[in-house]
């Protein structure tokens, strides 16, 4: 009997060591150990109620089932209380009874249709916590953000939460194939298994639709923005279809990307001119058989004329053609265009970062109100850094939406820990002075510098079916941070990130604040050992994987990442002022002013605006050589520091993921010296100067990095 208890208890412990995988991303609803706090949440939630039986009341209630079991133990909920037990009452407005009504007040003014109140108060002697909204999915949301009080262990004494989403349109942008595998994606093959759709629901479909209903995303682009005409064919609607009726309780909408040849490719037309007949009854068509198997289908997401994607150019038109012939078709429906703004053409040589202000700006205020135009968040392709995009400020007619990239094409890929919500932030807080000072990008975004009622924000998605979602455990944090970024466009990165911390590995202090401090710096560490001051695009082509800054003999002069740095005896860096490409006058007199001046541009963006001699001296007094060096090699320290940090918290993180975390960082080590030493060799053959010291010398030669091969990265 002794035997197999031992046997009995090591199988225990073997089972807590490898449990976490991290599948339930931020969702771990882990066991209160602080007793205290445990029987103090337990007397405040004696019972649940739930108001109303929709589909979205039933999985709030699942969901709370789910985690107050987990976190307070599976015990103390009965059926039994008495009528006075303290009680967690959730439901829309309209279902409540009047009692409770009159203890909100006014809080549904404050709110919109997806908002929620969270209010603590007592009624002819029984205590309430109640949860509530205009809508079932506002409610829905109440619950998740009540369980994050639970999860960060804060007081739930006296609650009075009233809160509401921004930005109406919150979605996430697969770029996902129809054959499962995804562009730009690093966590394995895409979640959709279209081969078993319509009749297999994955689990996953379910907790993908938790996880994103928890942080307020409101809808999904399921296929690639390099599309395949065939998703909109009876055979996928069917199992698109199937996708949806997973998602609608979570109130997510499905959004399919057009490819804009669609007509001829799946539909026998000889054209897909937007002005012919034929094919705007084509659009017409389709919207109505889409519309009659998902009602509440949100729209169209189109990549139209940009790398090789077929557009309204091809015929003769323009954007606003295109744009408006889709938004007729779906306006009957209630449904949307998200038109990209990511065009950039071989024939204009003088700045691909021009491109898209040129092509777009004209077109202000032609386009249709169920047109949405969907910019990148700088103005060439999802750098670790960028100035904000100019069109930001030159549309005040037209609704612009974000778009975010969260996989990280550019930034080390799933290998590399970064936490994007500093890069989020950084571009929603830069002020575009279209009204003056203050016009801040959030404010384009959230409509309320120009009072617009549609308002969008989307995030280029970093799931995969790897168990962890992500490929890496530390960049589910970016998908969240997307999410409660597009919530709130206001909030700061580093409540984001211990918010993260607290729910999805521990509340201890000691794993808090260090970890906080290491995921905030992250991003200007891979900013320093891959970009600094101003560098872009100097990654190697087509997988994007590893440096590249040699590379000068593609068909396309703007896919050269000599095209971007431009060194050479004299300098390094791209001169966008009025003495070079003069992309600067896109922006406001006062940012232009700004960045044209090489004495008040920031030096983060110094080589994106200037070339500047490698004698240049910066504002710390070094030449700009050595500063350049020193901030490759300063990047590579902070990575070695975040190598530390993880090895000082590995108390409070469970065997699995700390280890998998701890693996992933020295590869990120060893990427980062890569960076530096690759990209200094190719540097020093034009500055013809030392290393300065306290840079590392490079242990391989030039001829060793340039012969690098990958030609089966990931993502490509």
């Amino acid at each position: 009997m002794l035997k197999k208890l031992i046997v009995f208890v090591f199988c225990l412990v073997c089972i807590d060591s490898v449990a976490n995988n991290g599948y339930n991303l931020w969702l771990q609803y882990r066991f209160i150990q602080n007793e205290e706090l445990r029987l103090n949440y337990q007397s405040n939630i004696q019972k649940l109620i739930p108001v109303g039986n929709t589909e979205s009341i039933k999985v709030g209630l699942e969901e709370l089932k789910r985690a107050l079991n987990g976190m307070l133990g599976s015990e103390f909920l009965s059926e039994t209380h008495d009528e006075y037990a303290n009680t967690l009452l959730f439901g829309s407005e309209e279902n409540l009874s009047e009692d409770i009504r009159i203890q909100l007040g006014n809080a549904f003014n404050e709110i919109n249709d997806e908002g929620f109140i969270i209010r603590s108060f007592s009624v002819k002697g029984k205590k309430y916590i109640v949860i509530s909204g205009k809508t079932d999915v506002g409610v829905l949301y109440g619950v998740f953000n009540f369980l994050k009080l639970l999860q960060t262990h804060q007081s739930i004494e006296k609650l009075n939460i009233v809160d509401s989403p921004k930005i109406k349109i919150r979605v996430l942008n697969h770029w996902d194939n129809l054959d499962r595998t995804v562009e730009r994606g690093y966590a394995g093959f895409s979640i959709w298994d279209w081969h078993r759709l319509p009749d297999y629901i994955d689990p996953r479909y379910i907790d993908y639709a938790r996880a994103n209903a928890s942080i307020g995303i409101n809808g999904t682009v399921l296929n690639n923005v390099n599309a395949n005409a065939l998703i909109l064919t009876p055979q996928y609607l069917e199992k698109v279809e199937a996708l949806a009726n997973v998602f609608r309780p979570y109130g997510i909408k499905v959004y399919l990307t057009a490819r804009f040849s669609a007509p001829i490719e799946i539909g026998g037309l000889k054209t897909a001119d937007p002005l012919d007949p034929d094919v705007i009854k084509w659009w017409q068509d389709k919207a109505k058989e889409i519309y009659a198997r998902i009602p509440d289908f949100g729209g169209f997401l189109v990549k139209a004329n940009s790398e090789g994607q077929p557009g309204p150019q091809n015929y003769g038109r323009n954007h606003v053609d295109g744009a408006n012939m889709l938004a007729n078709a779906l306006d009957p429906f209630g449904g949307i265009v998200m038109w990209r703004a990511f065009v950039y053409s071989e024939h204009d040589t003088t700045d691909r970062a021009k491109q898209a202000y040129t092509e777009f700006v004209p077109y202000d205020g032609q386009f249709k109100d169920n047109v949405i135009i969907q910019v990148k968040n700088g103005p060439i392709d999802f750098q670790p850094r960028e100035p904000f995009h100019p069109m930001f400020g030159a549309m005040p007619k037209t609704p612009l939406m974000m778009e975010f990239q969260i996989t990280q094409e550019y930034l080390g890929q799933s290998t590399h820990s970064v936490f994007l919500p500093k890069l989020y932030e950084e571009v929603l807080q830069s002020d575009t002075y279209r009204k003056g000072k203050g016009s801040i990008v959030a404010k384009v975004i959230d409509g309320t510098l120009d009072n617009k009622r549609l308002t969008g924000i989307a995030g280029v998605s970093n799931i995969g079916n790897d168990i962890n979602w992500t490929g890496n455990p530390m960049l589910q944090a970016n998908w969240y941070g997307f999410g409660r970024l597009a919530w709130n466009p206001y909030l700061h990165a580093d409540t984001i990130a211990e918010e993260w911390l607290r729910e999805t590995f521990s509340n201890h202090e000691d794993f808090v604040e260090p970890v906080k401090e290491m995921m905030l710096n992250s991003l200007e560490a891979v900013v320093d050992y891959m970009t600094p001051l101003g560098l872009h695009h100097i990654m190697a082509t087509g997988h994007h994987y590893g440096p590249g800054p040699w590379v000068s003999n593609l068909s396309r002069p703007e896919w050269n990442p000599v095209y971007y740095h431009k060194a050479d005896s004299l300098g390094i860096g791209f001169d966008r002022t009025p003495t070079g490409s003069n992309a600067t006058a896109q922006y406001a007199p006062e940012v232009a002013s700004k960045f044209n001046n090489l004495e008040t541009c920031p030096e983060k963006y110094l080589l994106w605006f200037h070339h500047v001699s490698w004698h240049y001296k910066l504002k710390n007094g070094e030449t700009l050589w050595d500063g350049m060096a020193l901030k490759y090699q300063e990047g590579v320290n902070q990575v070695a520091s975040m190598r530390y940090t993880w090895k000082q918290v590995k108390p409070y993180v469970d065997e699995e993921r700390f280890n998998e975390v701890d693996m992933l960082l020295n590869i990120q080590y060893k990427e980062a010296k890569w960076w530096r030493d690759a990209c200094l060799l190719y540097f020093k053959q034009y500055s013809k100067m030392p290393l300065p010291k306290g840079v590392e010398k490079p242990t391989q030669t030039l001829g060793y990095f340039e012969s690098l091969r990958f030609p089966f990265a990931p993502g490509n």
